[in-house]
């Protein structure tokens, strides 16, 4: 069985933001890593399309749903592109393939019992495209979530799927599955909101024209999240031409998302799975927001951190790497430029890049450039004993940042090494015995910096192959320390993390 990854697929209705690039970000380290593990990986992402939202948005810009909906692609595929993303296919829920298989899902759920008909009056969100309980309103009958939207009422007739039926089959399923969401925290949340009791949802609206048809009702569209979290069972059937992948990738592997979509995912979601006979996924991780100023980013309030002024700066390796330096995986985290820049400077540029330089330079200037045939010293080569097994070992738990750390110790320990051996004193010796000494020095150096470098692949991809195409390293499998033997060419490469000037800064 393959490792199947997903992002939320993002909905279409703005421009891309940082939270979008976050999740983005972490879904691709873990595509990455895995494939360097030998894994086969399926890594998906797109777009949500459909929905009340959309078409309010588009009428609001005297434009078509369509018309909305073609730019917003267009603009989370640069995204996707722009943090450096490895997607395997980028999915949208106009997709034909999309819309047919979605189709043949409710109709099998119909089949199996879990949809019937039924009278619907009550608060409706617009933002939400969802119906809102006369409990849950807000203040002043406003939405729970969009605290300044007021809630209007609506009367229809809909379709509704009996989620109440599946209180006890959920309960069950994290009883069997104690890690399938992460962290714990939510995986307490999403039982809290099932053993609060669940009620039956409206899966389709009759006033609404911008969605999938109901195939037995045509006058309806499906609700749109119903469409939506459909996608990551679809996309498996149309990605690739003429070829199914559903048996090499389902059951799912592990779904990244933000806490604020938890109940569609955590509850809503296996229970669909559950309705169509299908097994749910087998693990989901719900990280939390960046903030700034402990309030979340939000233009209204002028308190954005733009991801993409910072990678037209600095590049999207140091995006990526500040993200999960900086926050805790799974917790909510502040962010700002200046503690960006810090990172930048002091981590990425002095840490690491100065490592890689001095390294690569010692090489040349002591020894031609060709790292030295020697066996590392004993005290180096223990400091990075079972360092690959415990980065896979975090990176199986989601635990990302902690990944990170791991590597960043042993950036460390490198230079920290580079002081205690002092090989520019042992190059002016002409003793046979620190001759030896140095070419043990600079292969342990020279090693250190390829096993690293490997592990930090994943997290800074650009960065990483320029500097194994410097030291000859074709293959991005993850390699333990010692098992490259000396010999081979080494060529000194630009900083890789070169000094911003403050005119230049984002």
């Amino acid at each position: 069985m393959g490792f199947y990854v997903t992002t939320p697929i993002f909905y279409a209705n703005g421009r891309p933001h940082f939270g979008h690039a976050y999740s983005t970000m972490a879904a691709d380290v873990l595509a990455r890593h895995m494939r360097q593990r030998g894994e086969d990986v399926f890594f998906l992402t797109g777009t949500d399309e459909h929905g009340e939202p959309i078409a309010l948005a588009a009428e609001k810009a005297g434009i078509t749903p369509q018309e909305l909906v073609d730019r917003s692609a267009v603009e989370f595929r640069q995204m996707v592109a722009d943090v450096g993303a490895s997607n395997d296919f980028f999915i949208r829920t106009t997709d034909e393939g999309h819309r047919v298989r979605v189709q043949e899902f409710v109709t099998r759920v119909k089949e199996n019992g879990f949809i019937y008909e039924d009278d619907w009056e009550g608060w409706y969100c617009d933002s939400c495209a969802d119906y809102i309980g006369e409990s849950d309103a807000g203040p002043g009958e406003t939405c729970p979530i969009h605290v300044e939207e007021p809630l209007r009422r609506v009367a229809e007739r809909n379709w509704f799927f009996r989620l109440s039926a599946f209180e006890d089959d959920l309960e069950r399923l994290y009883a069997e599955r104690p890690d399938m969401v992460l962290p714990e925290f939510r995986r307490n949340e999403a039982l809290g909101l099932i053993r609060g009791g669940l009620r039956d949802i409206s899966i389709s609206r009759s006033k609404l024209t911008w969605g999938i048809p109901v195939p037995w009702d045509p006058d309806q569209v499906l609700y749109v999240w119903f469409d939506a979290l459909f996608n990551y069972y679809t996309a498996l059937g149309y990605a690739r031409d003429g070829e199914d992948l559903t048996e090499r990738f389902w059951p799912f592997s592990c779904h990244i998302l933000a806490k604020d979509i938890l109940k569609f995912h955590a509850v809503m979601w296996p229970a669909f799975l559950m309705a169509a006979g299908l097994e749910p996924p087998h693990r989901m991780f719900i990280h939390g927001y960046l903030l700034m100023g402990d309030e979340k980013m939000s233009k209204s309030r002028g308190n954005v951190l733009d991801p993409f002024e910072v990678i037209d700066t600095y590049g999207a390796d140091a995006l990526r790497f500040y993200c999960f330096r900086e926050v805790s995986f799974g917790r909510d985290g502040n962010v700002d430029l200046e503690g960006f820049r810090v990172r930048y400077e002091t981590e990425l540029a002095n840490d690491f890049g100065n490592l890689a330089s001095r390294t690569l330079a010692m090489v040349e200037r002591y020894r031609d450039g060709v790292v030295p045939d020697a066996d590392p010293e004993p005290e180096l080569a223990g400091d990075f004993e079972g360092a690959v097994s415990a980065l896979e070992a975090f990176l199986d738990e989601l635990e990302i940042g902690r990944g990170l750390e791991t590597i960043w110790e042993l950036v460390r320990r490198l230079n920290q090494y580079v002081e205690e051996s002092k090989p520019w004193e042992l190059a002016r010796s002409e003793t046979e015995e620190d001759g030896r000494r140095l070419d043990s020095v600079l292969y342990g150096l020279a090693e250190g910096l390829r096993v690293v470098t490997l592990m930090l692949h994943p997290y800074l991809p650009d960065s990483s192959e320029k500097l194994l195409a410097a030291i000859g390293q074709e293959e991005l499998a993850l390699s333990e320390f010692g098992s490259r033997p000396g010999g081979y060419r080494v060529e000194k490469t630009d900083p890789l993390f070169p000094k911003i000037e403050a005119g230049d800064r984002a």
